[in-house]
């Protein structure tokens, strides 16, 4: 995960101080992008330990379409709990997007319009096996209308997905990056949803590029980070995955092999 720590030292060599909405302060640089190639490993951070069950626990109530953190999230990590309602809503935030954008269609009988819902994710599939030449494979999270709803607007904004020589990638769009906590998090959940990606359409995982604009790290994450840059990265773990429908997999289906890292580093959330 060099790619990694050369994003962290570009920020503190090159970054400008800007304020931000949480009043924290960052150092933060725009426009930063790195690839990671799955065929070498699966790209989770070495230099310190990544939670990676939460990663799996979150991705997978995503896929389920919630907005709930009582919905299968909450009793196994608290990652969303700082933007929740007292009921645990959340408003139309990723899994919503992804899965239930929602769609108005006009009956000329009626004279009324109806809501559908579009599912991205399946389309996305559908996609890659049937033209996976398809310049248009693209899961967006930044709908305009539902902002406004939203507890937080995503971070993750969009991503698009390439089919290659038997190989599927995939590009993620991230407008705003918090570097240290959750950069980490975000480039472990996006492979682990390539490779599911991948494993359904019968392709090999293959480059996660992850494209960033507002690159930033808090000011109280610094010596966290600096702390980070004084480690030597390990090898990468393999992931394993059962060969089972999609919409199918479980946490119990996921498998992180020789998973070596130091030791965890901890950094306050900027809410």
């Amino acid at each position: 995960m060099k790619q990694y720590l050369d994003l962290v030292k570009h920020i503190l060599d090159n970054g400008e101080k800007k304020e931000d909405r949480t009043g924290t302060g960052t150092v933060s640089v725009f426009g930063y992008q790195t690839k990671y190639d799955l065929r070498q490993g699966f790209p989770i951070l070495t230099t310190k330990k990544i939670l990676f069950e939460a990663v799996v626990r979150e991705l997978l109530w995503f896929l389920k379409g919630s907005t709930n953190i009582n919905d299968g999230l909450k009793q196994y990590t608290p990652i969303w709990n700082a933007w929740a309602k007292e009921d645990g809503e959340l408003g139309p935030i990723y899994g919503y997007q992804w899965r239930k954008w929602e769609k108005f269609i006009y009956d000329a009988q009626s004279k009324n319009y109806r809501k559908e819902h579009v599912d991205q994710i399946q389309i996305a599939i559908n996609t890659i096996k049937k033209n996976p030449d398809s310049r248009r494979i693209i899961v967006s999270a930044w709908n305009v209308a539902d902002i406004d709803r939203m507890a937080l607007p995503p971070c993750h904004a969009f991503f698009q997905f390439y089919v290659v020589n038997g190989r599927l990638d995939c590009q993620l769009y991230q407008r705003s990056a918090d570097v240290a906590l959750g950069v980490p998090f975000n480039i472990a959940s996006y492979a682990l949803l390539l490779t599911m990606m991948a494993n359904e359409c019968n392709l090999t995982p293959g480059i996660f590029v992850h494209t960033l604009g507002d690159a930033h790290i808090y000011l109280n994450h610094v010596d966290g980070v600096r702390q980070q840059l004084t480690r030597a990265p390990k090898t990468l773990p393999q992931l394993k995955i059962a060969k089972k429908p999609f919409f199918d997999i479980t946490f119990e289906d996921i498998e992180l092999i020789n998973y070596q890292h130091e030791a965890f580093i901890k950094f306050p959330i900027a809410v």
